[in-house]
């Protein structure tokens, strides 16, 4: 899978350049095309540059970033632009910044405390 380009903006930021506008549609995204588009990623190991920490893209992240609620409400360009910001996945982890951690306290994720970097 060919790499995008990474550019840095005039604040010195690092901005992901997506080619492509793979989702069209103004209303209604098909998420469960978004999210059979993201199981290309699974199972790559993608490099934080400015950690060096490792990010494994596990088997449930494209159900994960498809399927949230808030993601089944968005409409209009959110929507489209979180759908289409899909193929930029590896990169915008690549040039994450700001590390931070935060448990998730929702009863649906009790007793499934994840610290060892993987995307699940």
């Amino acid at each position: 899978m060919k790499k995008l380009k990474i550019i840095t903006d005039n604040y010195g930021n690092n901005v992901v350049i997506l080619p492509n506008i793979i989702f069209n549609n103004k209303q209604n995204i098909d998420w469960n095309e978004v999210e059979c588009y993201l199981q290309r990623y699974v199972g790559e190991l993608v490099e934080v540059i400015k950690t060096k920490d490792k990010i494994y893209i596990g088997n449930k992240f494209p159900d994960e970033y498809s399927s949230s609620k808030y993601t089944r409400k968005m409409r209009g360009a959110r929507a489209k632009a979180k759908a289409n910001a899909a193929q930029g996945i590896r990169e915008m982890v690549e040039i994450a910044t700001e590390k931070t951690f935060r448990q998730n306290h929702k009863e649906k994720h009790c007793g499934m405390l994840r610290t060892d970097g993987i995307i699940t």
